[in-house]
């Protein structure tokens, strides 16, 4: 005989019905995840002319990166706060408008400091989506097959979107106008924002702790004095007073951060997660394969498009192989991790990135792309793809489940912080290098030339040795066993913002 209590037992058994908009969802978010890598990719190609439309000095030209990259990385964390109590939904349609809006700033901008407000704008709108997105996601896939799927699409358009992005950049940029590569950001943002209103489900937590809006602008803050302090080193030099002033004000914020997310009850970034060995280590050097990375790709655009004089399309072209061995490489680190474990996989990732930017020194004015730029390419990017997938893994190894959300936001957020240092430090590496090579041997047309070229090839052995570092790093700190990588799809789809 079947009674109340056991028909009330049999309901609550049942598993959630499965949204019946879900792939009208992913859909959506797909759009909008398309949208942002394409716009971290065209506007490296599109830099250069940016740069003489604008005026843009030499010292200043990173901040068309990292203004973007520094607001990602200081709010990336509060946006998911935002999101999961505003509601999910709400907040990614809201981001999409005020992505549009940015990018339609930024395109439209008269001056280097309205380009680079409008980056910053942007940036902060993507703070808010990108976890919106991946939480929109895990809501409407419970299934694990089909998260699993649903996580797959959303990966492959993090690899497949950047190398569209690096040839529609210079398609763009060079038959259009640079502006064209933020403008085109707007109808794909407000077609994906009209539709995301019929096919998205909202959601939201069921609890809130508050938003720790100290700890947002301390880190924010600090960041954005260390980021100003290498720019004015570039301009002053490393002794001046402006400069030393501004590392000082950025130890003090960051320093006062920390002692913030010790002491407030519920923190922006709980202290446990980082202090963690294994997790500790992966984002460390996650931070300093950002820091590595950005300013690579800034002195390759400027050393195709301004030593070997390849037009934008061109350029853009060059960058392709580079998404292609990305791709390659975590196909092949999904394959080797439960073999091998991370700790090898991420060595041996981090070790052919620094050998494959080791290669880089040897360019000069005249070399083959074929013979030098392109297997030096393949070699870097197979390497970063091993180490992206696997540095995402091992950064949530035991992490509890009511942090798993800070903590998979955490991977994305120190790429960001990384790539917003290495940008200004490397662009000011850089300078000072030609600078110093012209103060030897002179100004002519041709030292000029040999000046430039010997920035770029200081540059690259920095990253180098920064790439050298992190492996260090994370052979001595990562000791996890092939056996603790977490399954979890969701917490592995890291966007490559």
């Amino acid at each position: 005989m079947t009674t109340t209590l056991d028909l009330e037992r049999t309901e609550a058994e049942q598993p959630a019905p499965l949204d019946p908009k879900r792939f009208r969802a992913l859909a959506v978010i797909a759009i909008a995840q398309l949208m942002v890598v394409l716009d971290s990719a065209v506007v490296i190609i599109a830099l250069p002319s940016a740069q003489r439309s604008l005026h843009i000095s030499t010292a200043n030209r990173q901040w068309m990166l990292t203004a973007y990259t520094l607001s990602f990385a200081g709010f990336l964390l509060l946006g998911g706060r935002i999101a999961d109590y505003w509601g999910r939904k709400r907040m990614f349609i809201i981001s999409l408008i005020g992505f549009a809006a940015a990018s339609a700033l930024g395109g439209l901008a008269v001056n280097s400091a309205m380009l680079f407000g409008a980056r910053a704008l942007q940036g902060a709108f993507a703070a808010i989506m990108a976890p919106a997105a991946l939480s929109l996601l895990t809501v409407a896939f419970t299934e694990p097959k089909e998260r699993a799927r649903a996580f797959g699409v959303y990966g492959g358009i993090a690899g497949g979107g950047a190398a569209i992005g690096l040839i529609l950049g210079g398609a763009l940029t060079q038959y259009a106008s640079w502006r064209w590569t933020l403008l085109i950001n707007v109808p794909i943002a407000i077609v994906a924002a009209i539709i995301a209103v019929p096919f998205v489900t909202e959601s939201r937590s069921p609890t809130r702790h508050g938003y720790d809006i100290p700890g947002a602008i301390t880190v924010t803050t600090g960041l954005l004095a260390l980021v100003y302090a290498f720019t004015k080193a570039g301009l002053d030099g490393w002794t001046s007073g402006p400069t030393i002033s501004f590392f000082i004000a950025a130890a003090v914020l960051l320093t006062l951060f920390v002692l913030i997310e010790q002491r407030v009850a519920h923190p922006l970034l709980p202290l446990r997660i980082v202090l963690e060995r294994n997790r500790g280590g992966s984002f460390l050097a996650s931070l300093l394969v950002g820091v590595a990375m950005l300013g690579t790709f800034l002195s390759l655009t400027y050393y195709f498009q301004g030593t070997l004089h390849y037009s934008a399309m061109k350029s853009g072209l060059a960058f392709v192989p580079f998404s292609i061995g990305v791709i390659l490489g975590a196909t092949a680190a999904s394959g080797l991790m439960p073999r091998l474990g991370p700790r090898f996989v991420i060595l041996l990732g981090l070790v052919l990135g620094a050998i494959g930017l080791g290669w880089f020194t040897l360019l000069g004015v005249h070399s083959a792309y074929a013979t030098l730029v392109l297997p030096a390419e393949l070699v870097v990017s197979v390497g970063m793809g091993l180490s992206f997938v696997a540095l995402s893994s091992t950064s949530l190894i035991g992490v509890a489940a009511g942090d798993a959300g800070v903590a998979s936001a955490l991977v994305n957020s120190t790429q960001q912080t990384g790539s917003t240092m290495g940008a200004a430090l490397i662009n000011t590496i850089a300078t000072s290098a030609t600078a110093a090579y012209l103060a030897v041997h002179g100004k002519s047309a041709a030292t000029e030339v040999a000046a430039s070229i010997h920035g770029f090839t200081t540059a690259f052995l920095f990253s180098a040795i920064v790439l050298a570092a992190a492996a260090v790093a994370a052979f001595a700190l990562i000791r996890a066993p092939k056996d603790a990588l977490t399954e979890d799809p969701e917490l592995l789809a890291v966007p490559a913002l």
